[in-house]
């Protein structure tokens, strides 16, 4: 990857930092029930702090679809934040304007204000080129630490890099060497496993690891479409047989590229019918064995319908394995995927991996081999008009 500037490379003292980030967080009755984005912008918000400058923090919540909303407010998430940190917090009820700029005033250097939700106006879905320029009024320069936002073409993502200089948060940083080490310059043997319940959802994604990694593990219920394909009765089992011809032709690719595919050998079904739920012991075996010949892992999606006891077995014993074996081995594993960071948490080893990414959509997209529009602006550097 292309280098990119980071906080390391500039002097924040005394300057006006807007921080993208991600704070469109469950919330329900005022109540948070995950805090785990907020805690993971705590590095970038603090060190700035302690740099004396000013933070001054954009996100987005929900889909007001540029309607101000009462019910989709960054204020309970302003609390929250201010419930974290030691410093003055303050929120503004606008992200542009009077009310945004009255608030920045106010706030000391060494202080935080959150502005009001992005999405209560249309420019920033819409990527205007003005709305872009009334957010970057509000600084001196724009640091990215949203890399779950970095796959949208935003105004306070892509946009505003037209009018202030882009610099990488701590957040953002860990994300991009994370990504980097496991398919850009990875440590061999690498194994990538790949679940969900549709083939059609994740097609580029594998399309893209057969070219790159050693091992394809299959699971979940798009794996019954690639048994459909050799030729294996799946019974009543979730899958896609019109996408059969695309089944074998990634088949027919893993063998011209020397990768080894695994699907499950064995399964474990309801009593009342044959119904693909979960891998077998059997299976999941063969791919503890392909794990101890890897040096990097990545994980996205549950080989099973982990949410339903006892079809979680399959999930948590591999999360259980690869864990242990990063702790112990070295191996360098990355999950991504909220349904992957759930099963991971359910098996109780969440923070066990090497890197777990809370990114849907862009890590997604980024496994794909798409280019990710805010990366890209991070890697310009941005500019001042």
């Amino acid at each position: 990857m292309s280098s990119f500037l980071t906080l390391d490379h500039v002097n924040v003292t005394r300057q006006n930092v807007v921080v993208r980030l991600d704070l469109n967080i469950p919330v329900k009755n005022q109540h948070i029930s995950d805090e785990t984005r907020i805690v993971r912008s705590l590095t970038t918000i603090k060190e700035l702090l302690d740099k004396e400058a000013k933070v001054i923090i954009l996100s987005h919540f929900g889909r007001p679809k540029g309607q101000a909303s009462a019910a989709l407010s960054l204020a309970p998430v302003a609390r929250i934040l201010k419930q974290h940190l030691s410093c003055p917090v303050s929120f503004a009820d606008n992200c542009i304007g009077e009310a945004a700029a009255f608030a920045i005033r106010h706030t000391p250097y060494g202080g935080v204000v959150v502005l009001e939700n992005l999405r209560f106006h249309d420019g920033e879905e819409e990527n205007s080129p003005a709305f872009a320029e009334h957010l970057a009024r509000l600084g001196d320069l724009f640091v990215n630490d949203a890399f779950s936002c970095s796959h949208r073409a935003h105004a306070s993502v892509v946009g505003i890099g037209d009018y202030l200089p882009v610099i990488a948060g701590r957040a953002m940083e860990a994300e991009l060497r994370a990504l980097e080490s496991i398919l850009t310059t990875p440590k061999r043997p690498v194994m990538a496993i790949a679940g969900g319940s549709k083939v059609s959802t994740k097609l580029e994604l594998l399309t893209n690891l057969i070219s790159k990694v050693d091992y394809l593990v299959l699971g979940g219920g798009m794996a019954n479409t690639f048994l459909l394909a050799q030729g294996q009765d799946i019974g009543e089992s979730l899958a896609e047989p019109d996408l059969v011809p695309q089944a074998q032709a990634i088949i027919n690719k893993a063998k011209t590229n020397n990768c080894t595919l695994i699907l499950p050998e064995d399964y474990v079904c309801p009593e009342e019918s044959f119904k693909i739920m979960d891998i077998g012991p059997r299976t999941v075996t063969r791919i503890q064995a392909a794990i101890d010949d890897c040096k990097t892992i990545v994980w996205n999606g549950p080989v099973g319908v982990f949410e339903v006891p006892p079809f979680d077995k399959g999930s948590v014993a591999l999360a259980q394995y690869i864990a242990t074996k990063t702790q112990t081995n070295g191996l360098i594993s990355v999950a991504g995927g909220g349904d992957t960071l759930a099963c991971l948490n359910k098996a109780g080893v969440g923070a066990q991996f090497t890197y777990t990414s809370t990114a849907g959509g862009a890590f997604l997209e980024w496994l794909e081999g798409k280019t990710l529009a805010g990366i890209s602006m991070l890697l310009s550097g941005g500019k001042r008009s």
